[in-house]
């Protein structure tokens, strides 16, 4: 039986006992599905990451199994997930955090330490479950941090015209996004804001009206993705 799972290019190099190999990957996927269900708390969550926050610890682990501490193979690993980073999305900084964390258990199951991927998961996971049953820093965040959005007629300069507005009433500012409308008649601006004073917000509506020429302008929730201004 234990011929069935040998490496194609074993040489000389132990095998890998199939006991072993299982308690790894059952003890990954367990933890796996722990931190899963720790996101799923109070956090917006889509099924698609949670299926891939589930199976990166058995995944991880299987590949540290079987690179086995082979130098070579190692850097071939690197490579490949340097790819998938570049081939993926974006994420909040909270879900970069947790597929980080997903990946610790994984190398930690891949060499053996059970115990300690754990232990490992457990104090992470509390204290992650911890702040956000606390909301710290949901509140400052909610109230102070906007997205904007502004649209203005095809011959207004949108590249200064809002700047005086925005510094009188916000503590930092960053244009993310400018795109046509109306058939190219006009353009849509996004902005993310952080409010110096959120009680503010009619009057700062007001004075943007003043100069685009009274179009459409709203103020949303913060788009999470995009926290390289705070």
């Amino acid at each position: 039986m234990s011929e069935i799972f040998k490496g194609v290019f074993d040489s000389g190099i132990s095998t890998m006992d199939i006991k072993d190999f299982i308690i790894c990957m059952g003890a990954s996927l367990l933890i796996g599905a722990f931190l899963a269900w720790i996101y799923t708390i109070k956090n917006k969550y889509s099924q698609s990451f949670i299926l891939t926050l589930a199976l990166i610890p058995v995944a991880v682990c299987v590949v540290i199994m079987m690179v086995n501490g082979n130098i070579g193979a190692g850097i071939a690993v690197a490579g490949a997930f340097g790819l998938v980073r570049f081939r993926s999305a974006q994420g909040s900084a909270k879900e970069i955090c947790a597929i980080f964390l997903a990946m610790g258990v994984g190398l930690m199951t891949g060499m053996g330490y059970l115990g300690f991927a754990v232990l490992f998961a457990l104090v992470t996971g509390l204290v992650f479950l911890a702040f956000n049953l606390l909301g710290l820093g949901n509140d400052r965040k909610k109230a102070m941090c906007k997205t904007l959005r502004i649209t203005i007629p095809e011959n207004l300069e949108f590249e200064s015209v809002f700047d005086e507005v925005l510094k009188e009433y916000t503590s930092s500012h960053k244009l993310e996004n400018v795109k046509t409308t109306n058939m190219g008649s006009m353009y849509k601006l996004t902005y993310n804001i952080v409010f110096k004073n959120p009680g503010r917000v009619k009057e700062f509506i007001d004075a943007l009206r003043c100069r685009n020429g009274n179009l459409e302008i709203s103020v949303s929730e913060y788009d999470e993705k995009n926290e390289n201004i705070l």
